[in-house]
């Protein structure tokens, strides 16, 4: 799904550590701390909707000034042992530290990297095992293994959660299972090239949601950058050869889930990190889908579909195929995440826009997907769309950001 957070507020280390300040000076550190806090918790992170407040950004008042006591203690009173505060180590920075924009890069070459590998080996697991729901059970339950594995040994910490928070969850699981359920059904029917190109229409939901539902006032700018988007897709489709209905309309249904699944994470706003938050709705949305997969596609698998995919490619590769592509799929979307932390929300747009282009361009050419020229030129009008339609939107929300920091 490495954070911003704290950027703000490393002013504190400036404070001097050399003499005693006098009470006048104590007095103005704790004003100046104060405020700074303030403006960080007015510009918190976004993930999903929702804002991530620590604690220690969410209090200003002299109440909570206690938490400053640490670091005021040390620029006030010698070290034990020394006469002076001045011969306090500090510890040396790290090679991320220093150099923060490797770290982003490699996020963001990962976050690629990963989702390229996931699309590509879930079409191969399709083209010999055609079972979208039973797949998307083992996406979801790969991911919740690894989750739990993650917990028992404290990287990270599960985070407690109550039953307020579990009923805000269960509308963005049931959304998020769904969106999966049918991105996956869509995958199996047509080119992997062609589903991300209806996906594409995702902003277009979003923004209608925003208007429609929430009573969002929508900028006639964000509208007019979603035309090419819908044009682009209409060019793609009409042309599409592997074009059938039942990716079409999945494709569309996913894209309508997924914008609810943004409305829902709006209401469900949460302190809990990004990581044990995704965690709890991969649990839940794992449960959804197990029923759906049994009726559907059980009484088939029980018949043939296990045994047909064993004798195409052997018991080992089909369980190490279904083993990656679930570790791949969890790991892409928590990686999609925790870059989002790093980065500006229109860096992130951009970036998310480039993934596309990625994934559209690496599925051609790994399975040889022929495609017409109308094809090729509607998809490349639909990514344009997209990309103006992030930067506009990206653009706006930091302005907003801005004036409430003013």
């Amino acid at each position: 799904m490495e954070s911003r957070v704290l950027s703000r507020a490393t002013t504190f280390g400036a404070l001097p550590c050399h003499r005693k300040p006098s009470p006048r000076e104590n007095a103005a550190v704790s004003f100046v701390s104060a405020r700074l806090i303030g403006a960080v918790s007015e510009g918190g992170n976004l993930i999903w909707g929702r804002q991530l407040r620590p604690a220690l950004l969410l209090e200003a008042s002299p109440l909570k000034r206690e938490i400053l006591r640490p670091c005021l203690a040390a620029a006030s009173s010698p070290t034990e042992g020394n006469d002076s505060a001045g011969d306090a180590k500090v510890a040396p920075l790290g090679f991320f530290d220093r150099y923060p924009a490797i770290l982003t890069g490699f996020f963001f070459f990962m976050w690629y990297f990963l989702n390229v590998i996931f699309n590509i080996m879930n079409k191969k697991i399709y083209n010999y095992f055609p079972y979208p729901y039973f797949v998307s059970v083992v996406h979801l339950g790969v991911g919740v293994v690894y989750c739990l594995i993650s917990w028992a040994v404290g990287l990270p910490k599960r985070a407690p959660i109550d039953s307020n928070l579990l009923k805000l969850l269960i509308p963005v699981a049931v959304c998020h299972a769904l969106g999966h359920v049918t991105s996956n059904v869509s995958f199996a029917a047509v080119a992997v090239s062609f589903t991300h190109t209806i996906k594409a229409l995702e902003p277009f939901f979003n923004a209608s949601a925003s208007q429609f539902i929430l009573g969002q006032s929508i900028p006639l700018s964000l509208w007019l950058s979603l035309a090419p988007v819908v044009l682009g897709v209409s060019m793609a489709s009409l042309t599409e050869l592997s074009f059938n209905w039942t990716g079409f309309i999945s494709a569309m249904i996913s894209n309508i889930s997924f914008t609810y699944r943004s409305i829902y994470s709006k209401k469900a706003m949460t302190d809990m990190d990004s990581t044990n938050l995704y965690a709890y709705i991969s649990i839940i949305a794992l449960l959804v889908c197990i029923p759906p997969a049994l009726i559907v596609e059980g009484p088939q698998l029980i018949k043939y579909g296990f045994n047909d995919a064993i004798a195409k490619v052997g018991l080992v590769k089909f369980v190490s195929d279904l083993f990656w592509v679930g570790l791949f799929y969890h790991l892409y979307n928590q990686l999609a995440t925790n870059t989002l932390e790093r980065v500006a929300p229109l860096t992130h747009a951009v970036g998310n826009v480039l993934k596309r282009v990625f994934v559209i361009g690496f599925s051609i050419l790994v399975f040889g997907n022929k495609i017409s020229t109308q094809t090729g030129i509607g998809t490349a009008i639909a990514i344009a769309g997209v990309a103006i339609y992030s930067y506009i939107k990206a653009k706006i929300e930091e302005e907003k950001r801005q004036g409430k920091a003013a």
